[in-house]
């Protein structure tokens, strides 16, 4: 057998330059389509996900605060509600816990200018209420303690905005949440458990709380006030300052989850002001909405019932 038949000769082809480089373009442009696909669908979830959860948070706690500020007066035979009136639902005085009372007029009801807010220029308020268990059932205040039918004590709850539990206070943006803390005083106003601690979470993420009182002036005249404007009416009687008969509530509340965007919403309109996020350039970007709600307090007086005679010629 000759040499040449025991020999194989292996043709070897591949890419000519060419080629290899219009795969490689061609592999580039897939990949970057790939890549735009993945952060649109990445973005969609993030704004889902973020929607889903200011939702949440804020609809569930709002409905939950709205039953809690219903109770307010509950149990308080005046249905006149004052700055004034004994043990009256809207806790705005000392006087509305009772004569021996003593706390610290900072935990009442007040639009104060260093409540702690992530709003330029506007300070987050606090809401406190006060109601008794008259009902045939026990209640449990804002934190779950429970509240035992017949108990003689009043429940006290304070709603505000604090920092978040291990949150920075050097931060311009801060994590803030807004809190209740329940307490009891009892028919002279001691306080048989504080109401001014740090209190539960109700809404985990917020960066603006605001409360204005409804007052009823005449029948057909409903006016609302912000709490240091309505503490300013003078008026000789008690019976002659307006009644408090609802509370608007408002929140602005954001995302735990940070929004992959270039920007974010940084303005709001809240109980008929604008409110504008604190200047931060370091700040992340979160979904935020503004939620507002009326609660009418079943409690209190809501209409003036005026007897006329009609005159005979």
């Amino acid at each position: 057998m000759s040499a040449h038949n025991n020999s194989y000769t292996t043709k070897v082809s591949g890419f000519t330059l060419i080629e290899l480089m219009i795969s490689l373009v061609l592999g580039l442009l897939i990949s970057a389509a790939v890549m735009q696909v993945y952060l649109i669908n990445t973005r969609t979830i993030t704004v889902q996900q973020s929607a889903s959860e200011v939702q949440d948070s804020s609809i569930f706690a709002m409905q939950s605060i709205e039953e809690h500020v219903r109770l307010a007066n509950l149990g308080n035979p005046i249905n006149y509600i004052t700055d004034s009136t004994d043990h009256g639902g809207i806790v705005l005085a000392q006087a509305n816990l009772g004569n021996a009372n003593s706390t610290d007029v900072k935990y009442f009801t007040i639009d104060a200018s260093t409540g702690v807010s992530n709003i330029k220029d506007i300070a987050s308020d606090q809401l406190t209420i006060q109601y008794k268990n008259i009902t045939p059932d026990d209640l449990y205040d804002c934190e779950g303690g429970k509240v035992e039918q017949g108990e003689a004590d009043w429940v006290v709850e304070r709603y505000f905005v604090r920092l978040a539990n291990g949150a920075s206070s050097s931060d311009t943006t801060k994590n803030l949440v807004l809190a209740c803390s329940a307490g009891r005083v009892d028919a002279d106003g001691n306080v048989t458990a504080a109401f001014t601690d740090n209190g539960a979470v109700v809404v985990a993420a917020v960066d603006q709380f605001k409360v204005l009182l409804g007052a009823q002036a005449d029948v057909d005249k409903l006016t609302y006030l912000p709490p240091s404007v309505y503490a300013l009416i003078d008026k000789p009687t008690d019976d002659e300052k307006p009644a408090i008969t609802s509370v608007k509530l408002g929140m602005i509340v954001r995302s735990n989850t940070p929004l992959i965007a270039d920007a974010d919403a940084d303005e709001f309109t809240l109980l008929g002001a604008t409110h504008t996020l604190k200047t931060d350039t370091t700040r992340k970007k979160y979904y935020r909405r503004s939620y507002e709600s009326t609660v009418l307090l079943r409690s209190a007086r809501v209409m003036s019932v005026v007897a006329t005679v009609k005159s005979t010629p």
